[in-house]
């Protein structure tokens, strides 16, 4: 699953974009409140050679754009789109242009550590203000910004209308990149899953306020494995008409998947951009226009269906076909010529009235890519010829080798003619096609392996093509957890040349659509999975198009993933999904396994191997049927009443499956891939424990093992001194070095226990021979009680076992907590210059009470707990946190560490009571 997420897709196809002459940055000097607020931001200018030296006294002329960097971005990724919007400017003699401005933003990771979400959102509002001041003295003087953001900068750019003095005509039009606009990737504090809360529930409220906001969404595709697709699809909005969302795959002209960095520099993607802003501009305020409805016509032409013609606002509905150009009647129902050095003009006129009651469509294709008109519509009764016409080439769809129109006759009852137009060629080669045909014989059906039906069907179908269009509907291919390839192998009657067949992957409820181009005769291969599940409200199908050539035969046939095993289908789409939880269920596993081990000490006395009792409690069936019970329960709404009058949140899974992004078995399968890391985390430690205390024996004699006080004068100070830490810096960097800490001590109970026992064995059997303290502290921890001779030493020695083995799943534990906390102390290392307290802190309460928890017990010993009356409740919550965790901590990773607290506390508590 990680292996096709990571590695298994299409190969990069993006250009890369260059520039012409050397990019300079010209620094913005912000106001000095501005500057001494937010010292760690700044402002640039981009710029080019004698462009830049111009920009240096800031009279601006142009149209400016904001380009906002997302997490650990540079601003100087503003580059590919301010290069080729200069050139674009220099081919229209600098009639308009834009000034592209960019925010530094320390490069901070804003998608794991929230705390600095909203001061970015502020500092934005107040580059904003400071760019359109720049302009206030100009002919044509802005009065808004447009915005262009990647990543976690398209969520800035979102999160400026939640300000309160923020004024919505600021910004018009708001072009994001792989943003995750749904959820964060990695929850891991509260200040981002509260900002994305806030953000998300204002734009569904004020939606009515956004209509002259244009917002465009373009994700990646299955290249970006940061960003999820699914993630970047704005929220839909019946009332909310200005927002699109696509993925770069379906964007005309790119047809490219895209990994999360190169979407701010492939050049394909770039071009799209730069038309599309070029062709927003007003003539009369030289400025983007104010009409939403034009914005959003031009974001379709660039980014949806591009008809391989220039934009324009209001083409003329009827065109004067003129020239000296030869008329041919064709009355064939199926028409191709190939154009080679033509040096005569022809118009080839197709009369309806014949095909009208034989066929129900009309398709025609033209290899000619040229942005010129080539197919009309006549309304002459009488005669072939006719002077004026419909220009249908509005009606094409650009593809990657040829633009194509597919018209309903019934659509057109007033035409009388379809006219294909071929001008004089002079060293231009190409084909044209059109043929008639009725839908229902060009469509044909394939199956899709349901997850229940064990993968035992097989599906083929056989093309025996004699048209130029096919249409294969893929039934009940609307889950995203469903995964498989479709093969098609083409084979032709001859072996001369012809043009590459286009294959396009269309799912009609989201702009997701993945085009392969393969040469004829070949075996193409296509991965189909989805980026969003069919809506309920959509009954429409998913279809595969196949562009083909007229004397091939094509045979499409499915094979799912994982064919004989049907649960792996589910495997790669679980990864894609759902791998940012897989941090809870493994806490979830050991949690477990801590409370059979704590169980086990108050039966039998001792503390059971760690990896023995994660095989005999982490068990799925303990905590996964009460989540389902409760998910199924909240569909009725007196069970919901009940929930929400205890103030309970709602169950994760229940959320995900209205998201439809939970799909059957998943938590099954999360919960045993957390199971398999749980392992190997512990055996990764035990291993670890013996090199570090071979390590040691060969450099250090240890001391005497003797039992330690729990808290003694000095450990107090410690603890308190660490409080402190955590208190005035950063709570994160409290935790990690009680971990640094708390890590010598399974270390040096190893060490002492083998040491002591060598002794021991020395003493009294002389004539035996002992091994080096190495080969000792190689053995296992498991076998120093069953080696050493004196009873006493036994007792001892057995309670060092014990006590190591609790250390060991205690500080498994803890080393999740550290993990999960280390984005902010990563953020508070990089801002140290600016500020040495980190404010807000994700983890500044939790990192108290964990400091004073481990102080207490890193010198505990198994022997304080197991007499204490407390020890029963202790063993038993355990299980009630993990369903709690799994329950709650799948979206949201910050509560993680809290579940944990609570049973460490607990542990502490058994050491006194």
């Amino acid at each position: 699953g990680v292996r096709d997420v990571m590695f298994l897709y299409e190969e990069n196809r993006c250009s890369m974009t260059y520039m012409y002459e050397y990019p300079e940055y010209l620094k913005i000097k912000l106001p000095k409140k501005t500057a001494r607020r937010y010292p760690a931001y700044e402002l640039y200018l981009y710029g080019e050679g004698s462009y830049a030296e111009e920009n240096k006294n800031l009279l601006l002329t142009g149209i400016p754009v904001l380009f906002l960097p997302g997490n650990a971005g540079s601003y100087k990724q503003v580059r590919s789109l301010g290069s080729i919007a200069l050139r674009k400017a220099e081919d229209v003699d600098f009639k308009y242009h834009f000034n592209f401005f960019s925010v530094n933003f320390n490069e901070e990771l804003v998608a794991l550590y929230g705390g600095s979400l909203q001061r970015q959102t502020k500092f934005v509002h107040e580059c904003i203000k400071v760019i359109l001041k720049l302009y206030k003295d100009g002919d044509f003087a802005p009065s808004s910004v447009a915005i262009v953001g990647h990543s976690m900068g398209g969520l800035v750019a979102r999160a400026l209308l939640t300000l309160k003095n923020f004024k919505p005509e600021l910004i018009n039009l708001l072009i994001t990149q792989a943003t995750p606009h749904v959820a964060p990737v990695m929850p891991l504090d509260k200040y981002l899953t509260d900002f994305y809360t806030a953000v998300n529930n204002h734009w569904i409220l004020k939606a009515q306020d956004l209509r002259n906001l244009t917002t465009l969404s373009v994700a990646g595709g299955f290249r970006d494995y940061q960003v999820r697709s699914g993630l970047a699809f704005l929220p839909r909005l019946s009332q909310h008409d200005s927002a699109l969302s696509v993925v770069s795959s379906a964007v005309p002209r790119a047809w490219a998947s895209t990994d999360h960095l190169s979407i701010v520099w492939c050049k394909e993607l770039i071009l799209a951009t730069i038309r599309a802003f070029f062709d927003l501009i007003d003539e009369n305020t030289r400025q983007i226009t104010q009409d939403p409805k034009k914005r959003m016509s031009v974001l379709n032409h660039h980014f949806v269906r591009h008809p391989a013609k220039m934009y324009e606002e209001n083409p003329e509905a009827f065109t004067h076909l003129t020239g000296a150009f030869n008329w041919i009647t064709v009355k064939a129902s199926k028409w191709t010529y190939s154009v080679y050095n033509d040096s005569d003009g022809k118009y080839f006129s197709f009369p309806l009235a014949s095909h009208r009651k034989s066929y129900s469509h009309v398709y025609c294709e033209n290899s000619m890519l040229d942005t010129s008109s080539w197919i009309y519509g006549c309304m002459n009764t009488n005669s072939s010829m006719c002077l004026e016409a419909a220009d249908l080439s509005w009606r094409a769809e650009l593809l990657p080798t040829t633009k194509v129109v597919m018209l309903k006759l019934l659509e057109y009852p007033s035409l009388s003619h379809i006219v294909i137009q071929v001008p004089p060629a002079v060293g231009n080669k190409y084909t044209l096609g059109c043929e008639f045909f009725k839908e229902d014989s060009r469509t044909v059906q394939l199956p899709v392996t349901h997850l229940f039906s064990f993968g035992f069907s097989s599906s083929k179908i056989l093309l025996n093509s004699t048209g130029l269009l096919y249409n294969v509907q893929l039934q009940h291919f609307n889950q995203i957890y469903q995964a498989f390839k479709i093969y098609i192998d083409s084979h032709c009657q001859s072996l001369k040349e012809r043009k590459p067949s286009v294959y396009r992957l269309h799912i009609p409820w989201s702009y997701e659509d993945s085009i392969t181009v393969a040469k004829v005769p070949s075996l193409a291969e296509i991965s189909a999975k989805l980026h969003v599940a069919q809506p309920h409200s959509d009954s429409s199908l998913p279809e595969l198009n196949i562009y083909s050539s007229p004397d091939c035969q094509y045979e499409v046939s499915k094979t799912v993933l994982f064919y004989s095993y049907y649960p792996f289908i589910l495997v790669f789409q679980i990864v894609r999904f759902h791998a940012g939880a897989f941090p809870v269920y493994i806490v979830s596993n050991i949690l477990l396994t801590y409370g059979g081990q704590l169980s086990t000490l108050k039966s039998t006395g001792q503390c059971s191997d760690f990896s023995l009792e994660l095989v005999r409690t982490a068990k799925p069936y303990k905590v996964e049927p009460l989540i389902s019970i409760v998910v199924f329960l909240q569909g009725f709404n007196w069970f919901r009443e009940i929930w929400e009058s205890l103030s309970l949140p709602e169950v994760d899974a229940a959320v995900l499956s209205s998201q439809d992004a939970w799909f059957p078995l998943v938590s099954l399968i999360l919960f045993l891939f957390g199971t398999g890391i749980a392992y190997w985390s512990g055996v990764f430690f035990s291993t670890s424990l013996r090199l570090f205390s071979s390590l040691w024996l060969t450099l250090i004699r240890p001391p005497e093992l003797q039992k330690d006080k729990l808290i003694t004068p000095s450990r107090l100070c410690g603890m308190i001194s660490l409080a402190l830490v955590s208190w005035t810096t950063c709570g994160a960097f409290a935790v990690l070095i009680v971990y640094l800490q708390y890590l010598f001590k399974p270390v040096h109970i190893f060490v002492t226990s083998v040491f002591h026992f060598q002794d021991s064995g020395h003493s009294k059997e002389t004539s035996q021979n002992s091994s080096t303290h190495t080969d000792k502290a190689q053995s296992s921890v498991d076998s120093i009680p069953e080696a050493t001779q004196s009873p006493s030493n036994n007792k001892t020695s057995a309670e060092a076992v014990n006590s190591l083995k609790m250390h060991i799943t205690v500080l498994n534990l803890f080393t999740w907590i550290v993990l999960l906390s280390l984005p902010s102390l990563i953020y508070w290392l990089k801002n140290l210059r600016y500020n040495v307290r980190l404010d807000p802190d994700p983890c500044r309460s939790t990192a108290i009470i964990l400091v004073c928890i481990l102080e207490i017990l890193m010198n505990s010993n198994t022997s304080e707990v197991k007499s204490s009356k407390l020890l029963k409740i202790a063993a038993k919550v355990p299980l009630p946190l993990s369903v709690a965790m799994l329950a709650f901590g799948r979206m949201y990773l910050y509560r993680v560490p809290h579940f944990v607290t609570f049973s460490l506390l607990l542990h502490v508590l058994c050491c006194f009571v």
